[in-house]
């Protein structure tokens, strides 16, 4: 399917659209604003940031980049896992880092859909992808621990220590906390599934948490003023950017920018499953890009696309982006409406809204799937990649998925066939091939795989013994490329096959490769009149001049 731009997208988007339609969009809209209420707060608070961040980053993110997105599902807003790359920014930082890593992280997206590398993201394994959405999950839920509690525990490097440390057990729980929030967990968890698509089960467990200790007045931490302005008192402003430091925010905002583009991609690969409609990859980094340019002003933590919320108005019946714009005005409207309620939530009913949104986020089939069929390398490296997402910096945790990636690339393509065969006359005449019965020096090697840097060890080793080959057929029809390590081990094998008097000849040469072998100079030094469509061709030719040589 051919790119489109922005135009293009919105004049297939609203092609015949009536009023049935935009009917259809405001009940979904809403909707999602019912689910995304609750996680928005949530989100806001895990991030290290406060719940009107989060709203207001719900609010911006769904009316900008909904407007900009690569394609009619696509809902943006916090998230649990950028929650749990910024609280370890706000740990550094403060929100100021917050604020300057989202807004480069914004820049670096919209570079990188302008410059349409956005197909490079979904390159990375998916058991790379699995262990760190794991090691997330991990963060969000070890993170939420103290609020659960209604304890203050002190904070560490990593959520691997942060976890640790709870055995030491220098802390008195508060059962009142425990108690609400177990509420809310309790809700999600046996709400039926047909009742909430009606009424997000999110939502209810807040409430109930909320009334039941609005009655009995538990001293439990809540989540205080909810300020009634998308303004909020702490945002960035020029003036603040600390502009000769910026060094210092690179590697926090390329994490972000990373988790980002993964994310939405992701999230618009699944919405893409469900409706049929293909997202526009470069055109959603765009519009992430362009939305945390925009958020850190008005106070609120990076936004990228959330399955969750885009799952949920494609269930609803939703049709065009119009459904994150009217999610996002029914979030602002809850803010002015509701605000004094909201201020009352107690922060364990939070923690356990973040508590099952952890463990639901894990891709639980794709765990099983590689555990179950004992894929060792997918094993290890999920393993390895969550691991290092909840003991390291989350930069270097990407960095060790980038590695894993490439690793695993190398090991599942750097494998080359190669199978040497001699002429067989008999055989041959059954297809109807005349050769002569008394030349049995001709060998032809069926190669398959790409012959580069990682599998020239394999190609030499297979030639390693010439023997008494008078005549070498390389058969390249199951080669797809060739780089110059590749070259350099052909080029050998003609000076190899020339210094004991023999000839190399190629049969079904692929253009691409072919191409290269010219640049690379070996068609020159081979002959053209070496090259072959077919082997039968190449062994009738082959066997001709050998027999010609042993006259």
């Amino acid at each position: 399917m051919p790119r489109r731009n922005l135009a293009q997208l919105y004049r297939d988007e609203f092609r015949g659209y009536t009023f049935t339609k935009f009917q259809q969009d405001v009940l979904a809209g809403l909707t999602v604003a019912a689910v995304s209420l609750p996680l928005a707060l949530a989100f806001g608070v895990a991030s290290g940031s406060t719940a009107a961040a989060g709203l207001v980053t719900a609010i911006i993110a769904g009316i900008v980049i909904g407007a900009l997105a690569g394609a009619p599902y696509q809902i943006s807003g916090p998230t649990g896992a950028m929650s749990a790359v910024l609280i370890l920014l706000v740990q550094r930082y403060g929100l100021m880092g917050i604020w300057v890593a989202g807004l480069m992280a914004g820049v670096f997206l919209t570079v990188i859909g302008l410059l349409r590398l956005g197909r490079f993201i979904a390159f990375i394994p998916s058991p790379v992808i699995t262990g760190f959405t794991t090691g997330i999950a991990l963060i969000i839920f070890i993170g939420q621990i103290d609020n659960f509690l209604g304890v203050s525990t002190l904070a560490a490097d990593s959520a691997a220590l942060k976890f640790i440390g709870y055995f030491k057990g220098d802390f008195l729980p508060d059962w009142h906390a425990i108690l609400l929030g177990a509420v809310v967990i309790a809700t999600m968890l046996l709400w039926p599934k047909k009742l909430n698509a009606k009424f997000p089960a999110s939502l209810l467990g807040i409430i109930l948490a909320t009334v039941l200790n609005s009655v009995v007045n538990w001293p439990v931490a809540v989540i205080g003023e909810i300020p009634q302005t998308l303004f909020l008192a702490d945002r960035l402003n020029f003036s603040m950017i600390p502009w000769e430091n910026l060094n210092d925010f690179i590697a926090p905002a390329l994490t972000i920018t990373a988790l980002g583009a993964i994310e939405s991609l992701l999230c618009g690969a699944v919405g893409s499953n469900m409706t049929g409609i293909r997202l526009q990859a470069n055109q959603e980094l765009i519009g992430q890009g362009i939305g945390n340019i925009v958020i850190p002003f008005f106070g609120g933590v990076p936004a990228t696309a959330a399955i969750a919320r885009a799952s949920v108005g494609i269930k609803s019946g939703g049709q065009t982006r119009l459904v994150s714009i009217i999610h996002a005005v029914g979030l602002l409207l809850s803010m002015f409406v509701l605000a004094p309620l909201m201020a009352r939530i107690p922060l364990t009913a939070l923690a356990g809204v973040l508590m099952v949104t952890a463990w639901r986020m894990n891709e639980w089939e794709g765990i099983g799937f590689i555990f179950n069929k004992r894929f060792k390398t997918a094993m290890i490296t999920f393993s390895i990649t969550m691991l290092a997402t909840i003991s390291l910096d989350l930069t270097q945790a990407i960095l060790v998925g980038a590695v894993l990636s490439a690793a695993m690339f190398l090991n599942n393509i750097a494998t080359l066939d190669v199978k040497i065969t001699s002429v067989d006359p008999e055989k041959l005449r059954q297809k109807g091939i005349e050769t002569a019965d008394d030349c049995q020096h001709v060998r032809v090697a069926f190669l398959t795989g790409p012959l580069f840097f990682a599998a020239t060890g394999q190609f030499n080793e297979a030639f390693a013994n010439l023997e008494d080959a008078h005549v070498m057929i390389l058969s390249m029809r199951g080669v797809p490329l060739v780089d110059t390590s590749g070259l350099e081990s052909m080029h050998r094998l003609v000076e190899r096959m020339h210094r004991i008097g023999g000839t190399l000849m190629f049969s079904g040469v692929q253009d691409n490769v072919k191409t290269m072998m010219q640049r690379g100079g070996l068609v020159d030094a081979v002959g053209e009149e070496n090259f072959f469509w077919a082997s039968d061709e190449a062994i009738v030719e082959a066997s001709r001049r050998n027999c010609a040589i042993c006259q």
